[in-house]
């Protein structure tokens, strides 16, 4: 292989994913097949050498939109945590990170037992993927939809079966309960879902739940919940308070801002917990300043709602961008928004990154799609100048 890339190389490998500009399909989100199917993910090796050369060849990027960060995160009050948490961070933070899963517990309304801590939701996901992933066996899921743990779960041995999203682009529960069956190993939904944006409706997947956990367990990628009007009654921990067999996936990564910083939990029942806690590091992958920052952001409602309120206005504007120029993006309850676009994905990408706007692009159901992450006012005006010189 070659040692040497060129920009359109480098585009058509899936090698920005390493600096968050790549398609769909290089995050692992492949094309479309059959509803039902059994499908394995392959993976695209990304060229380690010459990175630093092909990256100061990229134009500067002046609004990244493209991870589904918080543009406006961490709180003051989690800064300050962090900062005062220096002073001991010598020491395993034992005494922190036990108060912080307390917390989330009282938060979420279940016992300490039933919350696992991780760095970040995504190594949960991991661990969830190897707790489940056998061969002969399948992850059941939506299609388009975030497939960390799905990649794993495949690179493992497990197949994976698909199931379109329905006209409005919610999770088909009725067609995904059909095809839950002895093979099946886990369900998983993102809610709201990624790359859509879109929400499946609480109360029919809270019947799916209760349904089908009878047969297998269902793990729910809550990462967004957040920004969805009344998370607490939208969010599935309920049918964990209930005795259900599902797991519910949180982040601190989205709405406090702690991508850089790295906490997540998972709110399961017990005996779930000490299943995945044998696919993790227990609490130890997270660090004193991190926990620290995220027991204070935890109680930081006033910061939450703000960063929410914020996020409504930046959607509302960029609805009416796009609508002005005649497209109708999809109904989004996240921090991004995707529309529908009348070029190539990676042109469309590669023409806003000139312009300095960095993009993330999909193809599904025969159309391309740009996301949008919502960044603050000016990022989003930015976004809408560059977009008006090529839509």
């Amino acid at each position: 292989m070659s040692t040497s890339l060129n920009r359109r190389t480098w585009l058509k490998s899936g090698a920005l994913l390493a600096a968050g500009f790549g398609t769909g399909a290089a995050m692992g989100f492949p094309s479309l097949a059959k509803a039902g199917t059994v499908s394995h993910l392959s993976t695209t090796a990304i060229p380690s050498t010459n990175m630093a050369e092909v990256l100061a060849k990229l134009p500067k990027m002046q609004a990244r939109l493209t991870s589904n960060e918080n543009p406006y995160g961490p709180s003051q009050k989690a800064k300050e945590a962090l900062i005062g948490a220096i002073e001991d961070s010598f020491r395993y933070p034992r005494e922190k990170i036990k108060a912080l899963q307390e917390a989330i517990a009282e938060e979420e309304g279940v016992a300490v037992e039933n919350i696992l801590l991780g760095a970040g939701s995504s190594e949960l996901l991991m661990a969830a993927a190897l707790r489940y992933a056998a061969k002969g066996s399948s992850i059941l899921s939506a299609d388009p939809t975030y497939n960390s743990l799905i990649r794993t779960a495949v690179n493992h041995g497990s197949g994976w079966i698909k199931v379109p999203l329905t006209a409005d682009y919610s999770h088909d529960l009725e067609a995904m309960e059909k095809q839950v069956n002895d093979d099946i190993s886990l369900v998983y939904i993102v809610n709201p879902n990624n790359p859509t944006g879109t929400i499946t409706n609480s109360d029919k997947l809270r019947v799916f739940c209760d349904r089908v956990t009878v047969k297998k367990p269902v793990f729910i990628d809550e990462a967004y919940m957040d920004y969805v009007q009344n998370p607490k009654q939208q969010s599935m921990v309920d049918c964990v308070q209930r005795g259900k067999d599902v797991i519910v996936a949180r982040t601190f990564s989205k709405v406090h801002g702690f991508a850089g910083l790295r906490v997540g939990y998972v709110v399961a029942l017990p005996e779930t917990i000490k299943a995945l806690n044998q696919y993790t590091n227990g609490r130890g992958n997270i660090s004193a300043t991190s926990a620290s920052a995220a027991l204070a952001s935890l109680h930081d409602k006033e910061f939450v709602a703000d960063c929410v309120m914020k996020n409504q206005e930046t959607k509302d504007f960029l609805y009416t961008v796009l609508k002005n120029q005649g497209y109708t993006p999809l109904d989004s309850h996240t921090n991004f928004v995707m529309f529908p676009i009348k070029m190539r994905g990676e042109r469309f990408t590669q023409e806003m990154l000139k312009r300095g706007v960095g993009l993330r692009s999909w193809e599904f159901y025969g159309q391309q799609w740009c996301r949008v992450s919502l960044g603050t006012m000016e990022d989003m005006e930015l976004f809408a100048s560059a977009f008006g010189q090529i839509s």
